[in-house]
């Protein structure tokens, strides 16, 4: 996983052709190759491969001489790439408001931000990052419940952080949001 971090390396991934070339390259393959695949001319792949390549999205792994030309053989940097959520635009303001969207949304941005930093860390150091993830639905009858909910959540949390929170112990963070699920797509049950 590789976090961007520049407006720049963003913008080069954006598009959907690149963002294309970029899973094509999960396996190394040269511009012909990636053409022939993609039915496109060799000079527009190339191009979009050179900005790419500019941007630190893909790298050489091998020349060899071909037809007395030398093909290149390219691949994607990272398997996956997670966009700094703070590179879309205006981060929102710390709020402390813990009902608000936006303080939702900006623990889950420096969240993504954090996890995908150390997680590039540990990929480097040869290491696995140990995280863990709580993901549940609940469905409250009345739109009161959702403050009773988080005041009970609030205060089993803290029992536990107390009984397992140990001077000079590694420091986790631990998160818990909530938001209204997704309406189910047609087709697909509620239950």
């Amino acid at each position: 996983m590789k976090l961007l971090e520049e407006p720049e390396k963003v913008r080069a991934a954006l598009s959907p052709l690149r963002r294309k070339l970029l899973d094509l390259l999960q396996e190394p393959a040269s511009a012909t190759q990636l053409a022939v695949t993609l039915e496109l001319p060799r000079q527009r792949v190339n191009y979009h491969l050179r900005e790419l390549e500019k941007a630190g999205l893909v790298e050489l792994v091998e020349e060899r001489q071909r037809r007395g030309c030398v093909e290149r053989i390219l691949r994607a940097t990272s398997g996956s790439f997670v966009v700094d959520p703070s590179v879309m635009g205006r981060a929102f303001s710390q709020l402390g408001d813990q009902y608000a969207a936006e303080h939702l949304v900006e623990v889950a941005a420096g969240t993504v931000r954090d996890v995908a930093r150390m997680q590039n860390e540990a990929d480097a150091a040869g290491k696995r990052l140990l995280t863990f993830t709580l993901e549940a639905e609940v469905r409250f009858a009345e739109p009161g419940d959702v403050h009773r909910f988080t005041d009970a959540l609030t205060e089993a949390v803290r029992r536990t952080v107390e009984a397992f929170d140990a001077d000079g112990g590694r420091p986790y963070r631990v998160i818990a949001g909530g938001h209204p699920a997704p309406r189910s797509t047609e087709g697909e049950s509620d239950e």
